[in-house]
């Protein structure tokens, strides 16, 4: 699969040619994450902090609330690390730092180990030192304490020349059941797809930027075994609910990409069609997944207006209740200003929503039984959902900082905080 790369100089997105040569401003990393994001998880280097020239510390947190990414460059020592990780980094990215001493004290499924190597050899702080040791010496040391590898091939990288085969295929042979990234020259879709084919990650930077290798073209290159020169797309919401399902060929699923939006194949008109282009349900395409056999995928997708389905509902399948079925319910009670409705009254008197969430609050912290306890949630849910529509905020934006949260390694104290003092 393709990782993204997008590495950070001075607040930029750059790319440089052997990890020296300034080649390329891409711009502003968080529009370059937006577009990329839409492969799955991203790599974000600082390489301010692996030069040890200060860091994008600020930036790249802000990153890693919008998207997967897993973050590398001057991560030197196990609280640094500790915190990326906490940050809701889904991985963390060690160079020099990647020893027995420092991967040991963090979780192996959680760190990759970078090792970054010009003709074979171990080069570390920021590519500029060798170290005398070949890159397979190094992979049985740190197996035990990493659950991938980053294979960076310098003296190709920024190059869009290509990349040694021979060298990914020795590392494979020693990486066991480690996870194998290779960096530096990948250029061409047929690379990505003979890489994906022995089980490796192909992380690309400039050739995306640049528009050598088109992301769309990229995310489509390990797809096998079509149907007609098509595969079957299953769409989903946000909340990962199908949808239904749709057919891409590799045209429209690079237009798909490059729009952002839910573009597919007619096999009726033998064409690409852009999903509510008449009825106005449209699509924000957020990310396309490939199935383990790769010969499918996955769309998921910000749906808009009454749904995915020709028969104005919100998919094909009959709908099951979840909490974001609710939370399109209030929507929709605010939008038409249902006469009655206790939702809008909530919504037009703030401070009738504050005295009910502290209400049911409360007596979901006093609630003893099962069917109490299930009572006062559901309560306290609904409540919540009308707040969270009133701040302009969405159920998916809660389960994605429930999803960050979910990373951490470090835990909170879960202790009371002093009881307010009451005004006079």
């Amino acid at each position: 699969m393709i990782i993204p790369s997008i590495d950070i100089m001075n607040g930029r997105a750059v790319q440089l040619r052997q990890g020296r040569e300034h080649v390329l401003d891409g711009g502003d990393p968080l529009e370059r994450l937006t577009e990329m994001s839409v492969a799955g998880e991203v790599a974000v280097v600082d390489l301010d902090a692996a030069l040890g020239r200060g860091s994008n510390e600020e930036l790249i947190r802000e990153m890693v609330r919008r998207a997967p990414c897993r973050v590398g460059g001057g991560i030197r020592d196990v609280e640094r690390a500790r915190a990326w990780l906490d940050a809701g980094a889904t991985r963390v990215v060690l160079g020099t730092a990647a020893t027995t001493e420092v991967c040991s004290q963090l979780p192996r499924d959680r760190v990759i180990a970078a090792l970054d190597a010009r003709v074979g050899e171990v080069v570390v702080d920021g590519w500029r030192e060798p170290t005398g040791r070949h890159v397979l010496d190094r992979i049985a040391e740190l197996a035990p304490h990493v659950s991938g590898l980053l294979v960076t091939q310098v003296e190709h990288e920024g190059g869009l020349a290509g990349y040694d085969h021979s060298l990914v295929e020795s590392v494979i042979e020693r990486a066991g059941d480690l996870r194998v990234t290779a960096a530096g020259g990948i250029t061409r879709p047929e690379e990505i797809a003979s890489l994906d084919r022995l089980g490796v990650d192909a992380q690309v930077g400039l050739a995306l930027y640049n528009g050598v290798l088109p992301l769309g073209t990229a995310i489509a290159a390990p797809l096998q075994r079509p149907v007609d020169e098509l595969w079957p797309t299953v769409t989903c919401d946000e909340s990962g609910r199908a949808l239904g399902l749709a057919w891409s060929s590799r045209d429209s699923l690079a237009l798909a990409v490059t729009e952002r939006r839910g573009i597919y194949w007619s096999r009726s008109r033998q064409e690409t069609w852009l999903k509510g282009a008449s009825s106005g349900n449209t699509q924000e395409l957020l990310r396309v997944d490939l199935d383990c056999d790769r010969d499918a995928l996955r769309f998921l997708v910000r749906q808009a207006g009454t749904g995915f389905c020709h028969r104005d509902t919100w998919g094909c399948w009959p709908e099951t209740f979840e909490t974001s079925t609710l939370e399109r319910s209030l929507h929709e009670r605010l939008e038409a200003r249902v006469p009655g409705s206790g939702t809008v009254k909530l919504l037009d008197d703030p401070g009738l929503l504050t005295s009910k969430l502290k209400e049911e609050a409360e007596e979901l912290a006093a609630a003893t039984g099962s069917d109490d306890v299930v009572h006062e949630t559901a309560d306290l849910t609904y409540f919540a959902l009308v707040k969270l529509i009133a701040a302009g905020g969405t159920w998916s934006q809660v389960q994605r900082e429930l999803e960050r949260r979910s990373r951490r390694i470090g835990r909170r104290p879960m202790i009371a905080k002093p009881e307010r003092e009451v005004q006079a």
